[in-house]
Formats: structure tokens, sequence, C-alpha cells
């Protein structure tokens, strides 16, 4: 995927090897800052001047109708479009202070720090176990009691421990549509991210299972920034701090969500948001 500024010329970084081997800093206060972004899939153009700031230990949430650039933005946040044919990128993003779009950017220390999970659940075809030990062991961890560790602290971290702690060998598939999507949490959790990023986590889950990974996204905003994107008005109001809301490839309102749900500025937004469209 080609990275341009907005002049059309490529935008090369003169230092390579300071790209590599740059430090992410997540203990700043913003720490996803998007600047004058605009996304294309060869001529089309998905998302259009976007900018916006993402502060530490908040949930995040983007709401707006399908097909608004909702999760083309949440997935560029750790570069999953550049599997995508003929996708490219104006602006900056920068994620703990650095350039994501930079060259010589290492891909795999950027997934470790911006973790993803699907809207549909994706576990491995493996045990409870090695689903969760998976991103500890590519990136090298083989002590059987650092992995121990590892797999226990995740699954509680995503308040599955006492589910799980007796069906560790137990196949990953034979798990429920909720258990399986706390799970992909845990496996998320288990590289030690800085960021989760979610995209419609709870569409395919039953009210109890979708009630469960609220709590979870409330707890873990205390040690991770969380960005969801959802379809669920109620679900954004209940758990986010801030809220983005999206319209054919826009931004047109990003503010606090007690804000934006009583009060909105965009007469779009309002028309959203009582359901009046989209």
């Amino acid at each position: 995927m080609q990275r341009e500024d907005k002049t059309g010329g490529l935008k090369v970084k003169a230092d390579k090897s300071a790209a590599s081997s740059a430090i992410f800093d997540f203990n700043r206060e913003v720490v996803i800052d998007i600047e004058h972004m605009d996304l294309y899939y060869t001529a089309f153009h998905a998302i259009k001047d976007v900018s916006m700031k993402v502060k530490r230990n908040e949930v995040t949430a983007f709401i707006g109708p399908s097909g608004c650039g909702k999760s083309t933005l949440i997935k560029s946040l750790n570069r999953m479009n550049d599997l995508i044919p003929g996708c490219r990128i104006t602006g900056k993003i920068e994620i703990g202070g650095q350039d994501i779009y930079a060259p010589g950017v290492d891909l795999p220390i950027l997934r470790k720090n911006v973790g993803m999970v699907f809207q549909k659940p994706n576990p491995f075809p493996k045990s409870v176990y090695d689903n969760v030990a998976y991103a500890p062991r590519m990136f090298g961890i083989r002590d059987k009691a650092t992995l121990d560790h590892i797999v226990e602290s995740s699954l509680r971290r995503a308040a599955m421990w006492d589910e799980l702690k007796d069906r560790l060998n137990k196949s990953a598939l034979g798990l429920s549509g909720g258990q399986q999507q706390r799970l992909c949490i845990a496996r998320s959790l288990a590289a030690d991210p800085s960021v989760l990023l979610m995209d419609e986590p709870t569409s395919a889950l039953d009210p109890i299972s979708t009630g469960k990974i609220e709590e979870l996204c409330d707890e873990l905003k205390k040690t991770v920034t969380v960005v969801i994107v959802t379809h669920n008005m109620q679900q954004a109001a209940r758990i986010s701090d801030k809220t983005a809301f999206f319209l054919l490839g826009k931004v047109i309102e990003f503010d606090e969500t007690a804000k934006m749900f009583s009060n909105p500025t965009h007469p779009e937004t309002e028309r959203y948001i009582s359901g009046r469209f989209g």
C-alpha cells in the first residue's frame, strides 16, 4: 500500500532506521492522533479528511450507518487495510507518538501494541490454553511457568478464569459464542496491548454475553485504551467516554458521549441518534 502526502507525492522519511526502532509512548495523554486522513480503495474515496484525538484510558465509540467508514478507519489503526489491494492513505496517523505509516515501522510490534477483536468470534482450532498462549509464543516466550501466568492473567482480565480454568485443554471451538468472543479478547490481551480495537464485538451475541463484554470494556479502560465500532446506540451511551458519528466517510461530530446524546451539535447526529435515519 502506498502512503502519500496531501499533494500526491510519495512521503518518505530520511532516516528509515529511526522509524523501525521507534519506541511507542503510551503514557502520553493523546494515544491516537489522526490528522487530515483520507483513505481510497483505488478510485473510491472511503474516508474523507478525518481528524481526531483519542485519549489514554478512555473508551471511544464509532457510530454511524453501515458503509460510513467506521470499520475502515478502525482497521487502519493497526494497518489491517494493508492487506487490501489498491488501498492508499493520505494524511497522518500517530499512535503512541509514532507515525504508524512511516517507512520501516515494525508491523508485528505495532499489532502487539494495538490489538484487534473482530465482529465474529474467531478462535483458533486449538485448546483454550493454546489460543491465549499463541501471541506470547509468537514473540519468543517458551517458559511454561511464564506462559501459565500469562494465560491465567489474560483470562482473569477477560473475566473468564473461573469459567475456563478447568477447561484449558479443551477445544476453544466447544465454547459458546459469547465465551468465544471473550476468549478472543483474552487472546488479544495476552500480547499486552496498550490499545484494543473492537469492531462490533457484540453484534452476534445474546444480551447476557453482550452485557459481560460491556462490563469488560469498563474494566479494561483502567489499563487499555479502547476503540469500539457499534451500531447499538444504547451500547455507545452506556460504555463510551467519547463518541464519533460517521456519515458518508466523514466524521460529522466527535464529542463527549453524554453531551452528544443529550445535546448533539449537528442535526445529522440528532436524526441518527433519535432513529430518524440510518
